[in-house]
């Protein structure tokens, strides 16, 4: 079993315990403003996975060592009947969680992806992030402007450029590990790691503008998840970010109710 890495973490808030599970090419700062409207209700937790944001970088990144690295978390931190939120990556992230042990948590909440296998589609970004020479970069600008050749959405590439930073000498450094993502990227749209089911409360909020979702995916996710409910919103695949207000109503409704 790959060895679990000790996760970066933001903590704010009290009551019940809430963790949050970012997606790919993110982090725990994509969620810095509904973290904060959360916390008014929970004791929020928000990570960055392995080889994302602040967590440490290792040559390993598939699902089952996504998900220990959340189990040891919680372990660790003492964390006890957490509801648990993850988006896209973040959210196969937490049904591998719940499936492997759905005694751990108390809710699970998942944002735009179901628990099945998807086709490599991030090829695009990645060949844009590695286009991208640290060395010989100047500005963010530069940056911007090269990743558009890839990428020609703009709020796409204002996304994936929060991840460039700045290291003590002030040189350009990315907060992602591109080669261990780029090597692993077929394992991300893996189906779940685990066998069995998770019988306890939980909701899929989707895109209605995403591809991530089609017809018949109602079936795959009661299979897998037989108490879910299904929520769509008029989104994209950043559901939350899109129409943060209403994603905020349809958890805080979905938390309220009783199990």
């Amino acid at each position: 079993m790959t060895k679990p890495v000790e996760l970066f973490y933001r903590e704010l808030g009290e009551g019940q315990p809430l963790v949050i599970l970012h997606g790919l090419f993110g982090s725990s700062d994509n969620w810095y403003s509904l973290s904060k409207l959360f916390a008014e209700h929970f004791k929020v937790y928000v990570l960055d996975q392995r080889n994302h944001g602040q967590s440490p970088h290792t040559s390993v990144h598939d699902y089952v060592a996504l998900t220990n690295d959340l189990n040891h978390f919680l372990d660790s931190h003492r964390i006890a009947n957490p509801i648990v939120i993850g988006h896209s990556m973040g959210g196969k992230t937490a049904m591998n969680f719940a499936i492997a042990h759905p005694d751990k948590l108390s809710k699970l909440i998942v944002v735009d992806i179901v628990p099945k296998s998807y086709p490599v589609h991030h090829d695009t970004i990645l060949d844009g992030l590695k286009a991208i020479d640290l060395k010989e970069l100047k500005s963010r600008g530069d940056a911007d402007k090269i990743l558009s050749e890839f990428v020609p959405e703009p709020e796409v590439r204002q996304f994936l450029l929060k991840n460039l930073g700045r290291d003590s000498e002030q040189k350009f450094e990315w907060r992602i590990n591109i080669p261990v993502l780029a090597s692993h990227i077929e394992d991300m749209g893996a189906s779940l790691q685990f066998e069995g089911k998770y019988e306890g409360p939980t909701l899929f909020i989707l895109g209605s503008k995403s591809n991530y979702f089609k017809s018949g995916d109602d079936k795959v996710i009661h299979e897998y998840f037989p108490s879910a409910n299904l929520t769509m919103m008029e989104t994209g695949h950043w559901v939350q970010a899109e129409q943060p207000e209403i994603f905020l109503q349809n958890v805080m409704q979905f938390t309220q109710s009783p199990a």
